[in-house]
């Protein structure tokens, strides 16, 4: 990727963040880029076609795999605490704001199955997780996509939460916001 072609990528991805897919207009890309609208559209297509190749580059996408989470104890407080914190250290509120901004009707159908991709991850790794608790005798068979969900919910929650109103929502600072759910989530769950 030339200089040029990542300042313009870098301009798309920074006003979809903070205005908007469609409120974003190639005149501002090219005056954020430093360019003109002319060598916008020598590199590239059109105003998605910046946007798909933003989505390719790992500091404008959600940095959350699977791998991540591999990092377990086979202990159910810290291991689905540390779930939530490698969500939430990954899942800025720049990512949040970014992933609403390609929710527009005209991209969505391209950009939907890749923002897809950050809560298959937490949720399937969960699930996997759950699984192998059972497997290991520490937990009985429970609907674990639902408790999954839960977990999930809970994280993208408090993560977009964070990031629409700035942390003037609540007080409570992510540990503490952690520590609470999973003690809440533990409590009702029968283990052994």
């Amino acid at each position: 990727m030339d200089e040029t072609s990542q300042k313009i990528i870098d301009a798309t991805m920074s006003l979809i963040r903070d205005k908007g897919y469609v409120a974003t207009t190639t005149k501002d890309i090219a005056i954020l880029a430093g360019v003109n609208e002319c060598t916008l559209f020598r590199k590239f297509k059109n105003k998605k076609d910046i946007v798909m190749n933003g989505m390719e580059q790992e500091k404008w996408r959600g940095n959350l795999t699977p791998e991540i989470f591999r990092n377990v104890r086979w202990e159910l407080q810290p291991d689905l605490e540390m779930f939530m914190e490698e969500y939430m250290n990954r899942i800025t509120p720049d990512f949040v704001k970014l992933s609403i901004g390609l929710r527009a009707p005209q991209i969505y159908d391209e950009t939907a199955p890749l923002i897809m991709k950050i809560p298959r991850a937490f949720v399937s790794s969960l699930i996997e997780y759950f699984q192998s608790m059972e497997q290991k005798g520490k937990l009985p068979h429970l609907d674990f996509e639902g408790l999954a969900m839960i977990i999930f919910s809970n994280t993208f929650g408090f993560t977009f939460l964070n990031a629409s109103f700035d942390n003037k929502l609540t007080s409570i600072n992510k540990e503490n916001y952690i520590k609470t759910t999973v003690a809440t989530f533990i409590q009702g769950i029968p283990h052994y």
